[in-house]
């Protein structure tokens, strides 16, 4: 009966180390994951908003100085072509870049509506319609605007996103602490159980003689 009731405990003690050992895995998975997925947020905040940022100072910049080279009143019209010819040819040079980053689906619609300023630009300046070009120089900042304010909306949701992962991972850091003290004190438990169970002698019957 004594020999039963000591694997009986065995069996329980190892179950609870089992499932304690089981618990630690799969909070140090999903504790790699959330880290994972912090890393990929972090990398999207600078490639996806950060440098598209960047891109978009660069071709308000280029758009404010065609406004400007398309309102001088003491500019010749050849002049006025070929300097907003080459600011043009800048912002052209973001195009490609600006594409290949994560754009939303709200981010694809105002885009297409910039390039398709810019296109009205192009063609009011081969025929010198300054007017015109003022005025798809506006819509296209505006259209800028619209853009840069996506960035912030998207950086911050991306930034809360990996706020709460990071919370998480602490979260399920202090739980992998928690169980490995159980785990460790039933460690303690068992081998001090042993223990005094090997010191404990029964003692021997009384002599007849």
């Amino acid at each position: 009966m004594k020999d039963l009731n000591k694997y009986s405990n065995k069996t329980k003690a190892a179950f609870i180390l089992l499932i304690v050992m089981l618990i630690i895995i799969l909070s140090n998975f999903n504790t790699l994951q959330n880290s994972k997925n912090v890393n990929e947020n972090i990398n999207a905040i600078y490639k996806d908003r950060l440098v598209v940022a960047h891109y978009i100072f660069q071709y308000s910049k280029e758009l404010h100085i065609i406004k400007s080279e398309a309102e001088k009143m003491n500019l010749n019209d050849t002049t006025k072509t070929n300097e907003i010819i080459s600011n043009l040819k800048i912002i052209h040079t973001i195009d490609d870049l600006y594409a290949k980053t994560v754009l939303t689906a709200k981010e694809k619609i105002y885009f297409e509506k910039f390039l398709g300023s810019c296109i009205t630009i192009d063609m009011a300046n081969k025929n010198k319609q300054w007017k015109q070009i003022s005025k798809s120089s506006k819509e296209a900042l505006i259209t800028l605007e619209s853009l840069s304010e996506i960035q912030i909306k998207e950086g911050k949701a991306k930034l809360a996103s990996a706020n709460a992962m990071y919370n998480d991972n602490n979260s399920l850091g202090q739980l992998q602490i928690a169980l490995l003290i159980v785990l460790g004190g039933i460690t303690f438990y068992l081998l001090i159980v042993k223990k005094i169970k090997r010191k404990i002698k029964i003692p021997e019957p009384p002599s007849m003689n």
